[in-house]
């Protein structure tokens, strides 16, 4: 039998105290601080070389019955999902890597990455994008990604909402280039570019999804269905993986296509949806899980 050194046997209880801390403190509500805060003075993490943190990086560990397992690595690491943020609530309690949270500071948590990991996070509803250090594991809540700190949601455009959808890039501090990380983004070119994903803004996707009495029309019109698109992607596998989140979401038809007009990109479609107002009623559905969409016509 496997007997666990007293190192190990030190991190699991220095997590097990971290975690019975922070579920004592639930009956305090989180939350921004009560002074305003100019993020704009606020700086991006800067990426550097690190060794990994003595506390927070064991090979596997279990948090409400479920088990994660930590990455070797963060090499080639990029995900998309659900970004939610903590505030005063956790404010100046240690970390799972030991070090204090200070919501004023560019940090996350993240459940599998090896702490500390360098990752842009990118709001894919608003194209505004961050840097931040992840030293923290969370968020232990379904479908959550990501937990960013008060000052990183602000930077990312996110208070009002609460959670968003983003795309997370680790980054390799030895070959960081700061002029690629800085400029603003906001063109669907980039995310195709870049990221091999493809958005639309959400004031569009409440347009579309309000206008059903167009949407109506040109359905019987031109004889076509209605699709929502939920993302477009150069990976196949990021694809696949965008199906799935989705499925658990709706109950209709999912495909994944490549039209004409764009055969390097994998579609990931719903549909078809036989009318304006039912579109309406899955984009609100996506809407609530964090997923984006826009409401689309193809040839039947």
């Amino acid at each position: 039998m496997h007997k666990l050194s007293l190192r190990q046997i030190c991190n699991v209880f220095f997590i097990g105290i971290l975690l019975l801390l922070n579920s004592c403190s639930t009956t305090r509500k989180d939350g921004p601080p009560s002074y305003n805060v100019d993020v704009s003075k606020i700086p991006d993490a800067v990426p550097q070389s690190e060794p990994r943190s003595k506390y927070g990086n064991l090979a596997s560990y279990r948090v409400f019955g479920k088990q994660y397992h930590v990455m070797n690595s963060s090499k080639d690491y990029e995900e998309q999902g659900i970004a939610s943020w903590y505030g005063t609530k956790f404010h100046a309690q240690r970390t799972s890597s030991g070090e204090r949270y200070n919501m004023l500071a560019m940090t996350a948590a993240h459940k599998t990455l090896p702490l500390p990991t360098y990752v842009q996070v990118t709001n894919l509803k608003n194209g505004k994008k961050i840097i931040v250090k992840v030293n923290d594991r969370g968020p232990f809540e379904a479908n959550r990604l990501i937990d960013l700190s008060y000052v990183a949601a602000k930077k990312l455009g996110m208070l009002g909402h609460g959670t968003t959808y983003v795309d997370v890039k680790a980054i390799d501090p030895t070959r960081y280039d700061r002029n690629n990380f800085n400029k603003p983004v906001h063109t669907e070119d980039f995310y195709i570019a870049k990221n091999g994903i493809k958005t639309q803004p959400p004031e569009n996707t409440l347009h579309y999804a309000n206008n059903t009495k167009n949407v109506n029309h040109s359905v019987h019109q031109h004889s076509k269905s209605v699709y929502l698109q939920v993302g477009a992607f150069r990976n196949k596998v990021l694809a696949e993986n965008m199906k799935m989140r989705v499925g658990k979401v709706v109950k209709s038809p999912i495909k994944i296509t490549r039209l004409a007009r764009s055969k390097k990109l994998y579609h990931v479609q719903i549909g078809p949806i036989k009318d304006g107002v039912a579109a309406k009623h899955i984009t609100q559905q996506l809407k609530a899980a964090g997923v984006s969409s826009k409401q689309t016509l193809e040839e039947v």
